[in-house]
């Protein structure tokens, strides 16, 4: 029992990161759908290293520097596998007329105008909103940004519907209980109490506004989400999250 959940979590370190894990690890759909409950602690551990960069390179350097390098290394260490999305995302967003036509820019690798600018938006958005904090607080703040904004990712996977014939994320969403789905919601929400009752909940409230708008978005004009939605779901809910913590605690 113990065994097994370990290996899903390992599916989600997998899955969400580029962190080895062991090579006998077994690898399926199904298995990351059970993964899914343990994304926000998969964001506990980018946010842990992220956190660990700010709080270590902010002692010597200057806070914008040390919150973009932090910023920097969470990339790396996730591939920038949400970062992806969100620019597809913005691409197909912006640049399709039609659903049909949004669908297939996302599907393109190649990033256009849409897709770069939300980029730059991105990392600079984070990292002047983490540079406004004190050493401890930017890494228990990184901490709860990227375990939050994970955590909404399989409660979208069972309420929201997929907006595709078939994809990853929907033979993914197939597998995920709303139990699961909880477990992963309550498990983000004391993460979030790391800054207290106040922080917490403005970190929660945040998440789930900008999440849900986003979410509305991608509902009304894909008609549900993709797998490029769901890391922008993740990325406009990490932004808001820290921008969030800034004002209430800096």
């Amino acid at each position: 029992m113990i065994g097994r959940e370990i290996g899903h979590f390992l599916v989600g370190i997998m899955f969400l990161t580029r962190l080895p894990v062991p090579a006998t690890l077994i690898y399926s759909e199904g298995r990351l759908a059970r993964a899914a409950r343990y994304f926000p602690m998969v964001g506990v551990l980018v946010g842990l290293i992220t956190g660990g960069i700010y709080f270590l390179a902010s002692q010597y350097l200057d806070p914008l520097l040390a919150a973009t390098m932090a910023i920097v290394m969470g990339m790396y260490v996730t591939g920038a596998l949400h970062e992806d999305g969100f620019a597809d995302c913005c691409d197909g967003l912006g640049g399709g007329q039609t659903r049909e036509q949004a669908l297939e820019i996302m599907r393109d690798s190649r990033i256009g105008t849409y897709g770069t600018c939300a980029l730059i938006g991105s990392i600079a958005l984070r990292a002047v909103s983490v540079s406004t904090f004190e050493a401890y607080q930017g890494f228990l703040a990184l901490i709860i940004a990227h375990a939050l904004s994970r955590g909404l990712l399989p409660l979208v996977l069972v309420s929201g519907r997929y907006a595709r014939t078939r994809g990853l994320a929907s033979s993914v969403a197939e597998g995920v209980s709303t139990p699961e789905a909880v477990v992963a919601v309550c498990f983000s929400v004391v993460v979030a109490m790391l800054l207290g009752p106040v922080g917490g909940i403005a970190a929660c409230a945040a998440a789930v506004l900008c999440g849900s708008l986003m979410l509305a978005i991608l509902l009304r004009r894909l008609g549900g989400y993709t797998g490029d939605g769901l890391g922008a779901i993740q990325q406009v809910a990490e932004i808001s999250i820290l921008i969030t913590l800034s004002g209430v605690l800096a």
